[in-house]
């Protein structure tokens, strides 16, 4: 009976699940109501900090004294700049405003930061202190520390002797009290590279790919591509800085040799409408409707300025060659010295004259106080800068070609007369010449005839041997030069003997031999390659360390 009146009550509703679309909307307001919460305290968060920082603001009595700087629009009063160089020789208390990079910024704490300010090679210390006369703030301190690497600011300040020499800094004597500072241009906070990494010499040979690599005390190793590849962070370096200043300094020492011996200066063409000297390694362009070339060097249209009538000739500028030469001391396109000028008795004229030139040049690179102040910079990277030996006076040590082999052959290395030296015979003949006479530089003269370009001039007494000379530095080539053939008909004659033949009334060639067919007065010169000598005076592994936008048979780019 109980079951049956169990059984008999009433049941229950089932319950159901709300509609789908309701379910949606209460968690939809849910997710609504906490990003409105979250937003709302964003916002008091944002408004907290702004009356934080005008709060800041207006207590910060340094404010006038810091932050970003924007040029005038309209002409200003002059204002008197210092160089970082020039605080070498600075005074105590000498105020200055100076224009310089961050090389490195850091917070000592709220009231203290230091700034290494780098120009070009030179570095220097400021202090950025809390009080003082100009009322520096915290603010001020904490701004100046968080400055990213390699921005450019203004700073004015006072000059200062530190309590201990800065032995961090190329300026070690002095430091910069900073009474302002002002942001012309911020670096990235992220750079592919940093700079102070690059103050390493690079790895050689089998060099890391990665920049990330780290050496075995932790420290990163930029190899060399990663350094080309970002070529304007790289050059940066005091080091790097303070090459291309001595490269600018051997072409600034070259002009002024010229322009004392009464050279004229001539801007030969550099392109050519046939492939001259032979045909080998030219690079081939397209001029409208046709082919042209780029020229291997000047040569022939110094030739023809003789055949002017100006006597003496000179110029700087690019000299190119298709050769696929993958070493440390070639490249597709380098910078050439160069020169010609009249004969009037002897060859030996020229080659005198081209000794005393170099001479001039390395002499002045090691006795002017600019140049050795750069060398030195150099030399903290590149320990062999700053070694390099000359003998007393102005004459160069001379060997004829016969004499090297000789050498050579004493020395247990096999060489002949008559075929040219391989690369490792030059340097070990170099090593030689440094040990028997205390000189990195020398001169070989009197090539044999057969291993010199067809316009050489032949030495009437030994039919093999010719007026030819080639300069060494550290046992490398650095110039070649030459008496040239100046009578037609014998040049004529060299042409058709070459190998392979060369038509002397042919395209690219028939301008250049009329000038010798209109009467032409002897003359010799030479090619002096510029990043080499600025290689091998400083001793650099690489002639990529002394080019600025390098270009060889695998690079094309910056």
């Amino acid at each position: 009976m109980a079951s049956r009146q169990e059984s008999s009550l009433p049941l229950r509703p089932k319950e159901q699940d709300p509609p789908e679309g309701q379910a949606t909307s209460k968690s939809a307001l849910k997710k609504a109501a906490k990003e409105k919460e979250k937003a709302e305290k964003a916002a008091r968060r944002q408004e907290q900090e702004r009356q934080q920082k005008e709060q800041a603001e207006a207590s910060d009595t340094a404010k006038h004294l810091y932050g970003p700087l924007s040029l005038p629009s309209e002409p200003a009063a002059s204002q008197e700049f210092t160089e970082l160089a020039d605080l070498y020789d600075a005074k105590e208390d000498q105020e200055v405003t100076l224009d310089a990079r961050v090389h490195n910024a850091r917070v000592q704490s709220t009231k203290l930061a230091f700034l290494v300010l780098r120009e070009g090679p030179h570095t220097i210390q400021a202090v950025i202190a809390e009080g003082g006369a100009h009322k520096i703030s915290r603010q001020m301190v904490k701004w100046s520390g968080g400055l990213n690497t390699e921005s450019i600011v203004r700073v004015t300040g006072l000059v200062k002797q530190p309590l201990e020499p800065v032995t961090s800094t190329s300026i070690s004597n002095y430091e910069l009290h900073v009474a302002s500072i002002y942001l012309i241009s911020a670096a990235a906070q992220q750079l592919p590279i940093q700079v102070k990494d690059c103050m390493r010499p690079p790895p050689m040979g089998d060099e890391p790919t990665q920049a990330e690599e780290q050496a075995a005390d932790g420290t990163p190793i930029v190899s060399l591509s990663a350094r080309l590849n970002n070529r304007v962070l790289d050059a940066r370096t005091a080091a790097n800085n303070a090459i291309f200043q001595l490269q600018s300094g051997v072409s600034n020492l070259f002009i002024e040799y010229m322009n004392k011996h009464k050279f004229t200066w001539i801007q030969s063409s550099k392109i050519a409408g046939a492939a001259t000297e032979g045909g080998a390694g030219v690079f081939e362009i397209k001029y409208f409707d046709t082919k042209a070339y780029l020229t291997q060097s000047p040569q022939f249209f110094k030739q023809m300025a003789i055949a002017m009538d100006m006597k003496r000739v000179c110029e700087i500028g690019p000299v190119f060659r298709a050769e696929n030469s993958n070493t440390h001391r070639h490249l597709t396109e380098f910078t050439g010295l160069d020169f010609e000028m009249v004969i009037r008795n002897h060859y030996h004229e020229v080659l005198g004259f081209s000794e005393r030139l170099l001479i001039f040049i390395i002499r002045a690179l090691q006795t002017r106080e600019e140049y050795k102040r750069l060398t030195k910079v150099v030399q903290q990277v590149y320990s062999e800068a700053g070694n390099f030996k000359l003998p007393p006076g102005d004459d160069a040590v001379r060997i004829t070609f016969a004499e090297g082999v000789k050498l050579l052959n004493e020395a247990g290395i096999e060489a002949a007369e008559l075929d040219d030296l391989s690369t490792a015979q030059e340097r070990t003949l170099g090593t030689l010449i440094s040990q028997k006479y205390s000189s990195d530089f020398f001169t070989m003269d009197k090539y044999p005839l057969a291993i010199r370009p067809f316009y050489t001039h032949p030495d009437p007494t030994s039919p093999h041997l010719s007026h030819s000379y080639d300069f060494f530095m550290r046992g490398q080539e650095i110039m070649s030069g030459a008496q040239r053939i100046h009578d037609y008909n014998t040049l004529c004659e060299r042409m058709r003997a070459s190998d392979p033949p060369l038509d002397p009334l042919g395209k690219g060639f028939k301008d250049y031999t009329d000038a010798f067919r209109y009467g032409c007065a002897p003359h010799g010169g030479g090619g002096i390659g510029l990043n080499r000598v600025v290689q091998f005076y400083l001793g650099l592994p690489d002639i990529r360390a002394a080019t600025l936008f390098v270009r060889d048979p695998g690079r094309l780019a910056p």
